[in-house]
Formats: C-alpha cells, structure tokens, sequence
C-alpha cells in the first residue's frame, strides 16, 4: 500500500529523472507497477502536482507524448542568457511551410506551394523531416503520387500541444486551396502586363 503523497513523490520523481515525456500507461507499467493503481487516481495526482507547481518557475505540462517539467514560457527571455549557443533560427519560408503542413494536414508540397504563391524548396521539406516535425503519411491518388505531409508527436511536445487542434489558427475557417493551374495563370498575366507597361513607357 502507498499513500498518497508517497505516490505523489514517485510520480514526480519518475517524471523529472525521464529523459522524455511519460504516459499514464508508461507510469502505470513501470515505477507503479508493483502497486494496485489505475488511470484516474494517477490522472488525480497528476493534477495535482500541476497544482501543486503552478506558481513555480517550472511547471508540469502534458503534451502529445505524456508529462513533463519545463521551465514557464515566460521566463525563457530570462533564461536565455544561461546558454552561450543560440538556439537554430529557421527562415520565414520555413515556418511558412510548417505552419500550412500543420494546418492543412495530411497536404501535398503542391498544395502548399498553391497556397503560398511560390515554390518550396527541398531543403525546407529535409529540414521539416530531420527536426522531426513533419513527416509522410501517405500519397495523394493523383497522377504522380505526391506525398502528403503532417506533423508529429514531436512537433507537438516542442510547441507545448497535446493534439493539433490546440493550435489557434484551427479554430478558424480554414482557405480553399487554390489550384496551382490558377495561381500559374495568374503569375503568366502579372508578367504579361508588366511587359506591356514596359513597352509602353520605351514608345514615350
């Protein structure tokens, strides 16, 4: 028999020394599986330890993948400065991209190039991969097969999510793709006029 702050001392315990977020199940099947517990009273400490820190400099948060302690969001200006390294900047195009793949999931490359205006590089898409935010998930039955994108766990757990429908923008409706034979007509008509201004300015 435990009570019930020594099994909030193990929990705690097992989720600051996991080098990854931890499930109910994972606590369930390892630290606790030598005690006659089940989902809601584990679900019950939990909640309580996330009551117990929410005035901390470190908090418990649940994420995709399970539990976990971080430091409070609002404290990394602060923080930042303990690390000489600065953390990798990712280029606007890519964020771009991540952001389209997370909200149109599962999405092609194309469709996301239609949606942007503009071509995305392959290197955006290896980058997305090797983070691991963004992964294959299929292919689009169409000619040629493209792969369609979504995100992942990890991207989740990164962003502090526990699903993709805590993201803000999924709230809101989402924009019809527009197809890439539209978007191409209309870049064709763009440079077309730009080409007859132009004539037009050498006859004066």
């Amino acid at each position: 028999m435990i009570s019930d702050q020594q099994l909030k001392q193990l929990i705690e315990a097992a989720i600051f020394a996991a080098e990854q977020p931890v499930t109910v199940e994972q606590l369930l099947g390892g630290v606790l599986a030598n005690f006659s517990l089940n989902r809601p009273r584990v679900r019950q400490v939990l909640e309580a330890l996330q009551h117990d820190y929410q005035d901390r400099g470190i908090e418990l948060v649940e994420v995709a993948s399970g539990y976990r302690f971080q430091t409070r969001p609002e404290l990394g200006p602060a923080l930042v400065h303990m690390w000489p390294e600065r953390a990798p900047r990712y280029s606007a195009a890519l964020l771009e991209t991540l952001a389209l793949i997370a909200w149109r999931q599962p999405v092609t490359r194309g469709e996301i190039e239609a949606v942007r205006g503009v071509s995305v590089s392959t290197q955006i898409m290896k980058t997305l991969q090797e983070r691991g935010w963004v992964k294959v998930v299929g292919h689009k039955e169409v000619p040629g097969r493209p792969a369609l994108y979504a995100t992942t766990k990890a991207f989740l757990d990164y962003f502090s999510l526990t699903s993709i429908s805590d993201l803000p923008a999924l709230t809101q409706e989402r924009p019809a793709l527009v197809e890439l034979d539209t978007v191409n007509e209309q870049a064709d008509l763009l440079t077309d006029t730009r080409e007859r201004d132009a004539e037009e300015e050498n006859e004066a």
